[in-house]
C-alpha cells in the first residue's frame, strides 16, 4: 500500500513538473505557453502567442522580441473596426499594467516573426528573448504547434 501512495506521488510531482514547464519569469512577470502555428515551406512570416502576468504593483511593457529563426521580429496587434480587419505595429510595445494578464492571440496581440530563416516545424521548441522595460530581458521557447492551431481552449498546450 505504502509503494502505492509513494507511487501516485511521484507520478503527482512529475505531471505538476509538466504542466508548468512551459512557464518563463522575469521579475514579477509570468510568461505562459509561447507558442507558434508551424509554416509552409518558403513562408517569409509567423506568429507567436504568450501570455503575460504581472503579479507585481507596478505597470511593465513588453518591448522587443527577438528570435535567432527570423531576421526581425515585431510587436502587432490585430482589430476589426468598422467591420475591417486591420493589423498595426505596436511602436511603444505592449503595456501589462499591475495585477493584470495580457494574452497574445490570434486576432488579438501577436508577434510577428518576419523574414523567416527556417520553416517552423510541428512539435520543434523555437527559442526567443523577451525583453521589458521594467523586468529586462527573459528567454523563451515557443512551442510550434500545428498549422491550424487556434490556441488555448483547443488543447495544444496539454503536456507541455
Amino acid at each position: 500500500m505504502k509503494l502505492s501512495y509513494s507511487l501516485a506521488a511521484a507520478v503527482l510531482a512529475l505531471s505538476a513538473g509538466f504542466a508548468s514547464a512551459h512557464e518563463f519569469k522575469a521579475g514579477p512577470l509570468k510568461i505562459g505557453h509561447p507558442w507558434s502555428r508551424a509554416t509552409p515551406a518558403g513562408a517569409k512570416v509567423g506568429g507567436g502567442y504568450l501570455s503575460i502576468e504581472n503579479t507585481g504593483a507596478v505597470a511593465d511593457r513588453l518591448v522587443s522580441v527577438s528570435v535567432p529563426f527570423a531576421a526581425r521580429s515585431e510587436i502587432h496587434e490585430m482589430a476589426v473596426k468598422d467591420g475591417v480587419m486591420t493589423m498595426r505595429p505596436m511602436e511603444q510595445g505592449v503595456e501589462v499594467p499591475a495585477g493584470a494578464k495580457v494574452e497574445f492571440k490570434p486576432g488579438g496581440y501577436h508577434i510577428m516573426f518576419m523574414e523567416l530563416k527556417q520553416q517552423l516545424n510541428q512539435g520543434e521548441m523555437m527559442k526567443g528573448t523577451l525583453t521589458f522595460e521594467k523586468a529586462g530581458s527573459v528567454d523563451v521557447e515557443f512551442k510550434v504547434d500545428s498549422i491550424a492551431a487556434k490556441g488555448g481552449g483547443e488543447g495544444q498546450h496539454k503536456g507541455h
